[in-house]
């Protein structure tokens, strides 16, 4: 499936996966399909679990419009009418865009990545702050939120045991796909690979500056991220 994941190695695979998947997730959640019909001047609202905040402070901490802003709150409480989302709700989600393979471990880093607060739910507030930044940010945004994924005990390093952790929750989702025959080995391999490009002083940790600065020099990965652009 993936032409180059091999030679090119893990790190430019891993952000593939992240952003095309993270691109279904969104259009499932009903964020990123932008219609013409006429919004309210303000957030349409029902019964809800979770209200979001006023439209001028997300205008404010965003890259949207306030209409924009409103298309995406009434695409999301289409799908997501108690205004929330868990984490069984995310796997049961990465359940069917990967039906071949075993999707929850990476759907659980996933949604730990979107639950800032770590209160076990995802707000409207915290896909669309995603989403700004993945569609409208910097590519130093964009890798920031990248390696936050990865970072999986946020202590703002990522390990080889987590980037471990991260491959092997990668292989299992995408299952028979990811290689004819797996042998096992190659998660270790990959992990070694992306260490060694990425580690820049040797230290057995990879720092935000130290990832960024890496994808930045890597043609495959800077093409990934623009995966996003005009989505909307």
């Amino acid at each position: 499936m993936w032409k180059e994941g091999e030679s090119e190695g893990l790190q430019t695979l891993g952000i593939v996966v992240v952003l095309c998947s993270l691109l279904k997730l969104l259009h499932f959640l009903g964020l990123i399909d932008i219609s013409d019909n006429k919004v309210e001047d303000d957030l349409e609202m029902t019964t809800v679990c979770h209200r979001p905040e006023g439209l001028e402070q997300m205008e404010a901490q965003t890259n949207f419009t306030k209409r924009e802003l409103q298309v995406l709150y009434r695409g999301f409480k289409n799908e997501c009418p108690s205004g929330v989302v868990n984490e069984d709700t995310f796997k049961q989600i990465y359940a069917q865009f990967f039906p071949q393979g075993d999707a929850s471990m990476y759907a659980h880093y996933l949604f730990n990545a979107f639950d800032s607060a770590h209160n076990g739910s995802v707000k409207f507030e915290d896909f669309v702050m995603a989403l700004s930044i993945l569609l409208r940010g910097s590519v130093r945004e964009k890798l920031s939120w990248t390696f936050n994924l990865y970072d999986i005990n946020k202590d703002g390093y990522i390990n080889k045991e987590e980037m471990t952790d991260i491959v092997r929750a990668i292989y299992d989702m995408m299952g028979k796909y990811t290689y004819p025959v797996l042998r096992r080995d190659t998660p270790r391999q990959h992990v070694d690979a992306f260490f060694q490009k990425m580690d820049k002083n040797k230290d057995g940790v990879v720092t935000l500056d130290e990832f960024i600065m890496s994808c930045q020099e890597d043609e495959n990965i800077m093409r990934s991220l623009q995966l996003f652009e005009n989505v909307m």
